[in-house]
């Protein structure tokens, strides 16, 4: 599904304006990742991005791996190294950078606001990545309580890896037929 501006180039562009909005993490920008994705650029249905996103959960690695399935749709393995620099790149030049700066101010109290001050930004930002997620996968009371089941899970079973958990709720709706 290549909707409009569907070339490598474009994909670079778009994963490079979200790594620099990535402040907290990739989590922070999904709800912007679907958008553009979904919703602008029609590269993708709401569904597989969904699905690329829980891919992007359960594989090794970054879970923001996932930009190079969405780049792949686009435009094959072109766009999923364009979507691999776009959202990589610039983010880690910037951290590089920052990080180097930060180290000398050190000690220093608006530093230390700043970060008190950033942290609830970075909550929020997650926040609206999660639900972004839940908007396309909990359809229903059986998702819902799948869902419910294995957030509270994951809280009360600190020592169970959370990716067991979001497996068993996979093989859960497997078993009940809620395979999109």
């Amino acid at each position: 599904m290549s909707g409009e501006g569907g070339g490598a180039g474009s994909v670079f562009a778009v994963f490079a304006l979200l790594s620099v909005m990535a402040v907290g993490g990739g989590a922070a920008v999904l709800p912007e990742t679907h958008a553009l994705v979904v919703d602008r650029h029609h590269w993708m249905t709401a569904e597989a991005f969904r699905d690329a996103y829980g891919l992007g959960q359960v594989v090794p690695g970054p879970n923001m791996l996932m930009v190079m399935v969405i780049g792949h749709q686009v435009a094959g393995l072109p766009g999923a190294l364009a979507a691999f620099a776009g959202f990589f790149l610039p983010a880690s030049a910037i951290a590089f950078a920052a990080g180097r700066l930060w180290n000398r101010f050190a000690g220093s109290p608006w530093r230390d606001a700043v970060e008190r001050g950033l942290a609830p930004v970075v909550v929020g930002l997650m926040a609206s990545g999660v639900l972004a997620i839940a908007r396309t996968a909990i359809d229903g009371p059986a998702t819902l309580a799948i869902a419910v089941a294995v957030f509270a899970g994951v809280l009360a079973l600190r020592r169970v890896n959370p990716a067991l958990l979001v497996l068993a709720g996979g093989v859960v709706g497997l078993f009940l037929g809620l395979a999109g």
